[in-house]
């Protein structure tokens, strides 16, 4: 059978597309992960060493190409790399600069059909610090305008405008492009008005990658994540304003799209580690803050009302304290405890339900844990109502390892501070360390790797995700 299999691959290059296509429809079912005859995919690869450039076999550089094909043809080829992509033997030669640019490219065109598959095929990528590291520093080619256009976008599924962009052609980052792209796409609910074909869900997990430190740099902040807490031109035709990427997606934390929710918390709380981000993450938009060590002020994220909102059920929040109490002496006091909370809490409807998987409660809850890591992000959670929104969810919670989680988190708010103001936020550090553990899971056949735990309390361990 694999003598058979291989002997479709020269067809991949054939003039006919019919011919092309019934090829690749008869090698796609052997690329998934357990197949029995995928290895005639990786044949003449090699893993491990450095290699000056990675070598392509010419099935793998006939995928490549066919990424660009006509929509039947295309559609075929984006998955049987998604499905190759698990493999670390194919990840350097999807990672080459001209194949990711194209990538890139397609990706942020608005009329590229199979946008979707190619986001999932670089999610995949980039749980590969190689694939990272060539992304942050990734340039292409766009046309600016009113709507700048990628021009190495341009194949049988991604139509260039009509009429053609008369600018010229320049470099721009990679990363802020993206950004801009999985943010405006959502901003239209109606996907038959939306000019955008695809929905960029994956990208929320290519934004959790990138923010993990990766093998070589464990012990330094990533550049990603660095990318995310530092002053970045609005958009490209705007680029005197400035704010933080970061900003751009925290208000996704609620998306009915769990890929799309789900790589947005696991950002955030990636980015949470870097303590001197912190005061960034958590001001107000009206609040200008800069991040250590750069001293340029842009508007806070604002993101503790889309942490708290998945914890938020729709509970009235009172004290607890005895009614009679209340309506005589302390109703002041409710009242204040109220407009503490950010207002986007404040009145919710009785029909607002708490995040329903448990994996992305205890994430929240863990960015809240390491939040509370400097005085001024304690300080800020216990101004802003945050007891009152964990008390609510622990009475709520059914999962132990949450409900544990939260008590720590109270703890914390609770608890008293040191009576030395100068004193080192070291309290609670011992548990709270930085393990890769790549991106969040939901991405059929993606295989997810984790660092070794060497604690022994691997319960109380929040890791990078």
């Amino acid at each position: 059978m694999d003598a058979q299999l291989r002997e479709l691959i020269p067809f991949l290059r054939d003039r006919n597309p019919q011919v092309r296509q019934i090829a690749l429809s008869h090698l796609l079912p052997q690329t998934p992960s357990g197949s029995p005859h995928r290895n005639i995919f990786f044949a003449g690869l090699q893993g491990g060493g450095l290699q000056a450039k990675p070598k392509d076999t010419d099935i793998i550089r006939d995928l490549k190409i066919l990424c660009r094909d006509q929509l039947s043809i295309a559609h075929d080829a984006f998955r049987a790399l998604v499905n190759l992509s698990d493999s670390p033997l194919i990840v350097a030669s999807l990672s080459e600069p001209s194949f990711l640019t194209f990538l890139v490219s397609y990706i942020i065109h608005p009329s590229s059909i199979l946008a979707d598959l190619a986001s999932m095929l670089l999610s995949n990528l980039t749980s590969s610090s190689a694939a990272c590291s060539a992304l942050i520093s990734l340039h292409v080619s766009i046309i600016p305008g009113n709507e700048f256009y990628a021009t190495q976008s341009r194949c049988g599924t991604s139509a260039p405008p009509d009429p053609y962009p008369t600018g010229e052609a320049k470099d721009a980052l990679a990363l802020p492009l993206l950004f801009d792209a999985f943010a405006t796409v959502a901003t239209d609910s109606d996907p038959s008005k939306r000019k955008r074909k695809g929905d960029l869900h994956f990208l929320a997990s290519v934004f959790a990658n990138i923010s993990v430190p990766k093998m070589l740099t464990r012990n330094k902040a990533p550049a990603g994540r660095n990318f995310l807490l530092s002053a970045q031109p609005v958009n490209i035709s705007n680029p005197a304003e400035l704010e933080y990427p970061l900003a751009k997606i925290v208000s996704f934390t609620e998306h009915k799209d769990t890929i799309r929710r789900g790589g947005v918390a696991s950002t955030l709380k990636n980015c949470a580690f870097h303590a001197p981000g912190h005061k960034a993450i958590l001001s107000p938009e009206t609040e200008k803050v800069a991040v250590p060590p750069s001293t340029t002020l842009v508007p806070g994220v604002d993101a503790l009302p889309y942490i708290l909102l998945p914890l938020a059920g729709p509970e009235e929040f009172e004290l607890e304290v005895n009614l009679e109490r209340i309506i005589t002496t302390l109703r002041p006091m409710l009242t204040y405890d109220q407009e503490k909370l950010p207002e986007a809490l404040q009145f919710l409807p009785p029909t607002k339900m708490r995040e329903s998987d448990p994996a992305l409660r205890l994430m929240h809850v863990e960015t809240l844990l390491l939040l509370c890591h400097t005085r001024w992000g304690r300080n800020y959670l216990r101004e802003h109502g945050v007891y009152e929104i964990i008390r609510a969810a622990h009475l709520a919670e059914t999962v132990d390892k949450i409900s544990e989680h939260i008590e720590r988190l109270v703890t914390l708010i609770k608890g008293e501070e040191p009576s030395d103001p100068d004193e080192l936020d070291e309290g609670g550090l011992e548990t709270i360390q930085d393990a890769s553990v790549g991106a969040p899971e939901g991405v059929e056949r993606r295989q997810i790797t984790s660092a070794p735990v060497e604690e022994d309390d691997e319960d109380n361990k929040i890791e990078e995700v």
